[in-house]
């Protein structure tokens, strides 16, 4: 069902999901990629995981989708952490949710957010990342000119503060500038197996400063006692398996890595059988410790 409720004032919209049969359930709160909305992969895995017993909630966080906010397709760190809160707090006013046994589930981007918010908010018990991206500055520090970036995306502010026009980027090309450049992302935001009415192919240039500043890994350090699941494809270029095994080293037990034989980012999007392999061991993670 269609569920529309308020973050900070935003105005958010998202999909409520529930099992069939008698509740409560236990509740997810899911998190999805890069200028992703719920009706691409975090809707895919949210009904697949209903179907697993799981009442969940995907939506659309604020500049994104339905969901209200400016500027359009601006990556809000702080906001998006924001949205989880309000969203867990939603979830958890459900009749049909069981509202001490709620969980965050986020995947590609969205995992470095559920991780760090998971970390800070006592209301929720588990935490699950797929395909994570558990961005950090001292990563992304070390494979670029770091201050040049920082120069010419802070130049992009500026003219903005003094009355500029928001600048904008491709969120995906295949040739040429985006923001995920290259065929692997466009394979699925630029075909028809992402297509949605709510997405489009264009994201703030200063999100790039927003991505490479971030620090969602920090959470790993101080999500314990909460159990931790980590799902990651053997091969991905955009989110490396690297940054999955250091997120898991620093977390503490409980804790479980399931790597996937996953050859692409995108895979674990909505290529089978990889998603029923993320999905089995998230739903078997979740049903020990949820």
């Amino acid at each position: 069902m269609r569920i529309e409720f308020v973050a900070d004032g935003v105005p958010l919209v998202g999909d409520l999901r529930v099992p069939e049969g008698a509740g409560p359930w236990p509740g997810l709160v899911l998190t999805g990629p890069f200028t992703g909305v719920r009706d691409q992969v975090t809707g895919l895995y949210a009904d697949r995981l209903t179907r697993r017993g799981y009442a969940t909630l995907a939506f659309d966080h604020r500049n994104w989708g339905e969901s209200g906010g400016q500027p359009r397709g601006q990556e809000d760190p702080q906001g998006k952490l924001h949205d989880l809160r309000a969203a867990v707090s939603l979830l958890r006013s459900r009749p049909e949710v069981d509202a001490g046994r709620v969980g965050v589930v986020g995947i590609c981007l969205g995992a470095g957010y559920a991780l760090r918010f998971a970390a800070f908010d006592p209301r929720v018990r588990v935490f699950a990342g797929i395909a994570g991206a558990y961005n950090n500055p001292y990563t992304m520090r070390s494979g670029m000119d770091y201050q040049g970036a920082l120069a010419g995306l802070t130049a992009v502010l500026e003219r903005q503060d003094l009355g500029g026009p928001v600048e904008y980027v491709p969120a995906v090309a295949e040739e040429g500038e985006a923001a995920m450049p290259g065929d692997e992302p466009f394979a699925y935001y630029g075909t028809e197996r992402g297509a949605s009415a709510h997405w489009r192919n264009q994201v703030t240039r200063a999100s790039v400063r927003e991505l490479i500043t971030m620090d969602n890994m920090t959470g790993a350090d101080f999500l314990s006692p909460k159990p931790a699941l980590i799902v990651h494809g053997v091969i991905d270029r955009f989110c490396s398996p690297e940054g999955a095994e250091e997120a898991f080293k620093r977390l503490d037990q409980p804790k479980r890595l399931v790597w996937v034989d996953a050859k692409q980012h995108i895979d674990l999007y909505d290529r089978e059988p990889y998603v029923s392999q993320a999905v089995d061991a998230t739903a078997d993670f979740l049903g020990e410790h949820l």
